[in-house]
């Protein structure tokens, strides 16, 4: 699998973390892009085509929620994987990220950049 050929869309407004996660991403090959909030993706993701999303909940103007909940009920975006990477924590959280669509929900202190990067490689080659 060539890497560049699949495109990650990072939804993420925390700078640190947004700039170390394009850095190891960028790295191991992969063709990503950043966007700090939800309504600037919603309108990338109408033009570019996006093989996977690494999407933070708490957002400025929309949340991650609003989010996963419009891009799934539009039949051009629903199939894109959505990986959600997020500080909140909680069951209730997580359930209603995965009822709303999410493959995925990786709580981020508890993972290394590393292992982020492995899940979404996994993913990538199903």
């Amino acid at each position: 699998m060539n890497k560049l050929n699949k495109k990650i869309l990072l939804i993420e407004d925390d700078e640190f973390l947004s700039e170390m996660l394009v850095k190891k991403f960028s790295s191991d090959g992969f063709n990503i892009s950043l966007l700090k909030n939800a309504i600037d993706a919603l309108e990338f993701i109408k033009t570019e085509k996006v093989n996977l999303i690494l999407l933070d909940i708490i957002l400025p103007g929309m949340d991650g929620f609003e989010f996963l909940k419009i891009i799934k009920e539009n039949d051009k975006t629903k199939d894109i994987p959505v990986i959600v990477l997020s500080n909140l924590g909680q069951d209730e959280e997580i359930k209603r990220a995965k009822e709303l669509g999410a493959e995925d929900y990786m709580v981020k202190a508890h993972f290394f950049l590393k292992e982020i990067v492995d899940k979404v490689d996994k993913m990538l080659a199903k």
